[in-house]
């Protein structure tokens, strides 16, 4: 199934996706409360696409999960050497859900940075309250999943000079520049885990303007999708309605210093999952 979480008439509701124009509505409030128990969810009217405004399937997630480096060749045009994923443990990060956005509206460009880039990713979406996952069993605590975007501020701005000289301020720029309003659109939809047999054989395309800029295939991650479900189920518990972001192919704006301006359009497609489109809107005043 294809499940989406809109507006209409000024509320917020859930339904599934039939075709291309068509929704079965399921009920009231985001995809959460059909993770909630989604045998007992409502059926309702038919409403067309165009009727509505579709959102991110969970507006609000409780935890945004990144990962890091999780595609060699996107470690190797960052300049790093490859990793031995035998001796590494996956790098694993929290965004805010203020990050969140709806496919179709606007990234706004921050006034903390002049380098804003591109990361598409797939997205998972957490079905099951777990912990202490076996990788054997990880994949059954996933609901479905879905197209993402981690937009990425590249170099970071806040007004007075600071001491570069210290290594943790390169890594908390890199950290805060994962953490801005709007850099992390998710959607249109959740595919359910049942239609998606092998989350390790995607295609993912990112286009900026129509031009191809990424293109990969998830059979590349360092670590695949159960287990970075597995790992981060070892040092949180997780509940429905997380999502994790998996990594990104190689591509990203940073290895060409090609960045996001005000008018670009990000078009992310995954197989199966259908396309992300956002555009890119004019840099935020202080």
């Amino acid at each position: 199934m294809r499940l989406l979480t809109y507006l209409r008439d000024g509320a917020v509701r859930h339904g599934r996706l039939h075709g291309e124009d068509r929704i079965e509505e399921f009920g009231d409030g985001d995809l959460s409360v059909w993770l909630a128990g989604p045998a007992a969810a409502p059926r309702g009217t038919e409403h067309l696409l165009q009727d509505v405004r579709v959102l991110a399937p969970i507006p609000r997630p409780a935890k945004l999960i990144g990962v890091a480096a999780n595609y060699q060749e996107h470690v190797a045009e960052a300049g790093a050497p490859a990793l031995d994923k035998n001796r590494l443990a996956p790098r694993l990060f929290l965004m805010p859900p203020t990050a969140v956005l709806a496919p179709g509206e606007a990234i706004r460009l921050p006034s903390v940075s002049e380098q804003v880039d591109w990361e598409a990713e797939l997205g998972v979406v957490i079905g099951t309250t777990a912990k202490g996952l076996a990788v054997a069993d990880a994949l059954s605590a996933v609901a479905g999943y879905t197209v993402a975007n981690d937009v990425s501020a590249r170099s970071m701005s806040y007004g007075f000079d600071r001491d570069t000289d210290d290594p943790a301020v390169g890594f908390f720029d890199w950290l805060a520049g994962k953490w801005l309003d709007g850099f992390a659109p998710f959607g249109p939809y959740l595919v359910t885990r049942e239609d998606v047999p092998d989350p390790q054989a995607l295609d993912i395309r990112l286009r900026v303007n129509g031009v191809v800029k990424q293109h990969g295939s998830t059979k590349d991650m360092i670590f695949s999708v159960a287990e970075l479900v597995a790992f981060a189920s070892t040092i949180m518990t997780l509940h429905p309605g997380d999502v994790l972001m998996t990594g990104t192919p190689a591509g990203v704006g940073a290895s060409s210093g090609e960045f996001l301006s005000a008018g670009d359009e990000i078009h992310v497609s995954i197989t199966g999952l259908g396309s992300l489109i956002n555009s890119v809107s004019a840099r935020e005043t202080p």
